[in-house]
């Protein structure tokens, strides 16, 4: 899997027509913040694919996480995949899927399902073997979940690193852009700012290689938490042209640098707090 199932290299990060549509489609659509069309697209076939249902519903799932809203629609989507997961891999990346779902919820949405992500999450473990391909992503949602739902930074890191030497193994370049960002983080609050500057560049360097723009402007924020002071006022004054040209997201993003004015919580969803962090 690539880090929210679709990459840029095709379906699954796994070279798997590759040059072929939609997947070259659907990524343009999904870096530019188009999710509601690529999810169009993808929708005919997810009807009994279950491989596609799965790519569909993470797309869904990462609308969530960088909008707040529209869970309703990224619910019904990952029950289908759950629905038409035949073999012990598709199963496991449904429970992979439906752990990171419950994990943005309990972040930016409706309520607190931390259980949930951890049951998911491990159910996850337990379908796949140690050198399974959908290992780096599920140490990284792990990872997410042991910082930002439960605080333990020392398991975080752990999770996150080995996702890193995972997805390097796997050439899984946008769910590195990802590790590395979050290995930055940690790296700074530990006062470690040469290494959060590596790792911070590193993953923006990524983003824009890849041609991931709705990434861009969250790593370009990162990057001006660890800069001087000239350079981080151009770095952040670049991620808020670009969080408007996307129309305000991430929201979250958009409220800490007040690019746009960002929605308000949907009824379906909150944002919560005034600073949210490295949250994905």
């Amino acid at each position: 899997m690539s880090e929210h199932g679709w990459g840029p290299s095709g379906l699954d990060g796994r070279g798997r027509a590759a040059a072929e549509e939609p997947g070259d489609t659907v990524w343009r659509l999904r870096s530019r913040a188009c999710w509601q069309e690529a999810a169009e697209l993808l929708r005919p076939t997810a009807e009994h694919d279950p491989a596609v249902a799965l790519g569909r519903a993470e797309l869904l799932i990462e609308q969530c996480l960088f909008t707040a809203a529209h869970w309703t629609q990224a619910e019904q989507a990952l029950r289908l995949a759950e629905a038409l997961a035949a073999g012990t891999e598709q199963r496991a990346g449904a429970a992979c899927a439906r752990g990171f779902l419950a994990y943005v919820a309990s972040v930016l949405g409706p309520r607190d399902r931390l259980d949930e992500a951890q049951a998911a999450l491990g159910r996850t473990s337990a379908l796949l073997p140690p050198d399974a391909p959908g290992r780096p992503l599920l140490d990284f949602r792990r990872g997410l979940v042991a910082e930002n739902l439960v605080g333990d930074r020392g398991a975080a890191w752990i999770a996150y690193r080995r996702a890193h030497e995972g997805a390097a193994e796997r050439g899984d370049e946008l769910l590195r852009s990802y590790t590395w960002r979050h290995l930055a983080a940690l790296a700074l609050s530990r006062g470690d700012v040469g290494h959060a500057r590596e790792g911070f560049d590193a993953s923006l360097r990524l983003r824009e290689q890849l041609g991931f723009t709705v990434g861009v402007a969250p790593a370009l924020a990162a990057l001006a938490e660890v800069s001087e002071p000239a350079e981080a006022v151009r770095l952040r004054a670049e991620a808020a042209r670009l969080v408007h040209a996307l129309g305000g997201v991430p929201v979250w993003l958009a409220r800490q640098l007040g690019a746009a004015r960002a929605p308000g919580p949907p009824p379906d969803g909150r944002i919560a707090g005034e600073t949210l962090g490295t949250i994905s």
